[in-house]
């Protein structure tokens, strides 16, 4: 699916967080946003998934006016966006198995087909032998998956990925990189990734956009 970010702009009380970013992501492409810590990739990311409105511009996600001029027009779980935050917001009372039924149950999947594809989801995450386990009984590795799972089981046309691997040792996330670039070639959704980590941008984007200060300073 289409994202196409017109003259956004967004401030905080008085700083200036994103200024007149314009940007276009087509369907299936892997687009890496890089930059320093501060410069507005992580409020870039969650004005797409709408969780927050831009003071200014434009948001189109599909050929739809998503966003516009600090309303949003189309909330969060309508935009058929899946989103992986960097602290990764796990639920530690929750098993595996209920993380993804929370999500599934939020987007009014009927029963019938909800343990399908709570299955699938386990086996494609390598999670079978963990669906009983809380977040807290997880190595780093498994709770990166569970919230890769808890993102894709709503089969996303969008996947937002806000620095995911960042809190992994380099073996964990090489190893994290190349399951996602699976993940990206099996399913072909369109994929958002931040990073501020040179090497993770060239290895996970088809695209690199460059940020600083609230600003696309390049984007090739």
């Amino acid at each position: 699916m289409d994202v196409i970010l017109k003259n956004i702009s967004k401030s905080y009380d008085g700083r200036t967080a994103l200024k007149n970013v314009n940007l276009s992501i087509k369907r299936g492409e892997r687009v890496v946003i890089f930059g320093p810590s501060g410069c507005g990739k992580s409020t870039l990311l969650r004005i797409i998934a709408g969780l927050l409105p831009p003071d200014y511009g434009e948001v189109w996600i599909g050929g739809n006016i998503a966003s516009k001029n600090g309303k949003v027009i189309i909330e969060p779980r309508r935009r058929n966006v899946g989103m992986v935050f960097q602290e990764l917001a796990l639920w530690p009372h929750m098993s595996v198995r209920e993380h993804l039924k929370f999500v599934l149950k939020s987007r009014r999947v009927p029963r019938s087909e909800m343990e399908e594809r709570i299955r699938k989801m386990l086996n494609m995450m390598n999670l079978n032998e963990y669906a009983d386990a809380r977040p807290p009984q997880l190595s780093g590795g498994q709770q990166q998956r569970l919230a890769l799972a808890r993102a894709l089981i709503v089969n996303p046309a969008i996947l937002l990925l806000d620095e995911p691997l960042s809190s992994l040792d380099i073996r964990m996330s090489l190893k994290l990189r190349r399951e996602i670039l699976s993940l990206h070639e099996r399913l072909r959704f369109s994929m958002i990734y931040v990073t501020h980590s040179r090497d993770e941008a060239l290895q996970m984007g088809s695209r690199i956009v460059l940020m600083k200060e609230g600003t696309v300073e390049k984007n090739n």
